[in-house]
């Protein structure tokens, strides 16, 4: 399905799972896996079997490092393919925020950087004891722009977004999890089962009121002039007009699991 054999999309019932496969780089990211992103995650969403999406990186050192500096050259060597670059991260960061459905990061190893950006931009992050987080920008000059700025700061607050930048050190999970960076932090070797049963048990859930808090809580982080509060009444109406509520209703009096089918 995707454009490189350095991203992998694969199907595991009403959860689909795309990962970053550059593992002897520490699941750094080059152009073309950006653009695979896209046409992965557009896959997911039109596909009405699928109810959660879950994103890692191959092997166990990392979940995502960041950009592949080899890639350099070739992929930012002009003002032009710079722009290039960064209108292509930009779109997919923006999609990825933009998706009705749920997504999951599963983190194991270091998550530096763009895994920062990345992870922060899904909805859910379940890591390892032994991850680390860091974003570097100031160990290498770099300007970072307001929009990941913003993404992080709506997950940690802003005293910690300070932290996070000005000491460009790594934090390890305990400190992640404190800081709120991460959902929940588990064994090692227990982290595939959790992600699985994270996603088994959303993927359960009526999928319409699922994406309804995931764009409430977006309205709800934007100042109170930007919000279209039309649309907010109009998508919680729809839960209640839909034939999943009805079923909601009928399987918890009738003491059965519920089988939603997302209308």
């Amino acid at each position: 399905m995707a454009m490189t054999d350095k991203m992998i999309a694969r199907k595991d019932g009403a959860t689909g799972w795309m990962i970053f496969n550059n593992p002897e780089r520490h699941n750094a990211v080059s152009l073309e896996m950006w653009e695979a992103v896209e046409t992965i995650v557009e896959d997911f969403e039109k596909d009405p079997q699928i109810r959660v999406i879950v994103m890692t990186g191959a092997g166990s050192k990392a979940f995502v490092s960041g950009a592949d500096i080899s890639k350099f050259e070739s992929e930012r060597a002009s003002a032009e393919a710079v722009e290039h670059y960064n209108k292509t991260t930009d779109r997919v960061y923006e999609r990825l925020g933009n998706l009705t459905k749920p997504t999951i990061a599963m983190i194991r190893g270091y998550c530096v950087g763009g895994g920062v950006a990345l992870a922060v931009s899904c909805d859910l992050r379940i890591c390892t004891e032994a991850s680390r987080f860091a974003v570097p920008a100031a160990k290498l000059g770099l300007g970072y722009r307001l929009p990941g700025i913003q993404k992080l700061m709506s997950i940690v607050g802003p005293s910690f977004t300070k932290e996070i930048f000005f000491t460009a050190r790594q934090f390890s999970a305990a400190e992640a999890a404190v800081m709120g960076l991460v959902n929940r932090v588990v064994a090692d070797g227990e982290l595939e089962a959790k992600v699985k049963e994270y996603a088994e048990t959303i993927a359960g859930n009526a999928p319409m009121t699922v994406a309804s808090i995931k764009r409430l809580v977006n309205e709800a982080l934007k100042d109170p002039d930007d919000r279209d509060l039309a649309m907010c009444d109009r998508i919680v109406a729809e839960c209640f007009a839909s034939q999943d509520y009805i079923e909601g209703r009928r399987a918890f009096m009738e003491k059965r699991k519920p089988a939603f089918v997302g209308r």
